[in-house]
């Protein structure tokens, strides 16, 4: 046997493997948003943005602040803020190039999550910066998206993963983020120490 004897290549061949929604699952996508699903954006204080480049590759980066960082103005487009980072800027670029954009919604001790689609554009009006203000420091820019589609997603994948359950994490506290950063140098131990000092520096002094 070969591996492409059991390559799924078609939708009805997905379908055989996987079924058929039920109807209540179909008829939970909505075209925007509303009041519950309002509610559990205010007490997210993380969120995940997908984005796709004009070649069609996918990006996707998380988004975290205090509860209700991310707002719904009053024609119910998101506005997400934008915080000091690395600076890449992939996602933001390929906005420009491309507004689709797919955010997942989380909130701790909530087993579903909330998806939502959308197009996308970048802002920068000052009294909005303001407004979304961490600190004393106005956001650097916002992201508007005109919400497309929007559902709650079930919560098997959180229960399966135990996420909210501490009891299942990892006791280590080695940064596996300054680990790899530190191969990029010289590494070893020694390397991992400053780049661990660094990160930690700049969590500290560049969080706003």
């Amino acid at each position: 046997m070969t591996e492409a004897q059991f390559t799924i290549n078609t939708e009805a061949e997905l379908q055989a493997v996987v079924g058929e929604p039920r109807d209540f699952v179909r008829v939970k996508i909505a075209s925007r948003l509303d009041p519950i699903m309002r509610e559990f954006i205010r007490r997210s204080p993380l969120v995940f943005l997908s984005t796709i480049d004009e070649n069609g590759h996918v990006d996707i980066s998380p988004k975290g602040d205090p509860c209700g960082f991310v707002t719904v103005d009053d024609s119910g487009k998101l506005l997400v803020p934008e915080r000091p980072g690395n600076k890449l800027t992939f996602g933001f670029r390929n906005i420009l190039r491309n507004g689709q954009v797919g955010l997942i919604f989380l909130v701790p001790n909530q087993r579903e999550t909330l998806r939502v689609k959308g197009l996308a554009s970048l802002h920068r009006d000052p009294d909005v910066l303001e407004q979304m203000q961490v600190n004393g420091k106005p956001a650097l820019l916002y992201t508007r998206i005109d919400v497309k589609e929007c559902f709650f997603h079930c919560g098997k994948a959180l229960i399966r993963s135990r996420l909210w359950q501490p009891e299942c994490w990892e006791n280590g506290d080695e940064s596996l983020g300054a680990r790899q950063f530190s191969t990029l140098g010289n590494g070893g131990d020694e390397a991992y120490q400053n780049t661990l000092a660094r990160l930690e520096q700049s969590y500290k002094d560049e969080l706003y």
